[in-house]
């Protein structure tokens, strides 16, 4: 990478996405978001919209019952990061959620 190229950030050179995640986690537990997704799909009267990738993670989910966000990632050939996005737009709808199953993370419907 160029130097040009990238954002320093605690030392550290990034690239702009990043450099972008590092600036802006996902927050999968946000309770104001929550709110404010039931407010919009109740304002709105079209439910809530989902995007291609996210019909996809709950299809997944929906077939195994639940499994670990490593596979889902591996399964759509997505970035770790973006999955973790695109979670926790789906727990703020309320339409996935976390448990621990034998100590691992596992994502699983609402």
């Amino acid at each position: 990478m160029k130097e040009r190229d990238g954002q320093e950030f605690h030392g550290q050179m990034l690239c702009e996405d990043c450099y972008i995640d590092a600036l802006s986690p996902a927050k999968a537990c946000d309770p104001w978001a929550v709110y404010s997704a039931k407010s919009f799909s109740k304002e709105s009267g079209t439910g809530t919209n989902i995007t291609e990738t996210q019909s996809k993670i709950l299809q997944i989910l929906k077939e195994t019952g639940g499994v670990e966000p490593k596979i889902i990632s591996e399964m759509l050939q997505i970035s770790p990061s973006d999955l973790e996005r695109e979670v926790a737009t789906l727990r703020h709808m309320e339409k996935l959620r976390a448990e621990l199953r034998e100590g691992k993370k596992t994502l699983c419907l609402w």
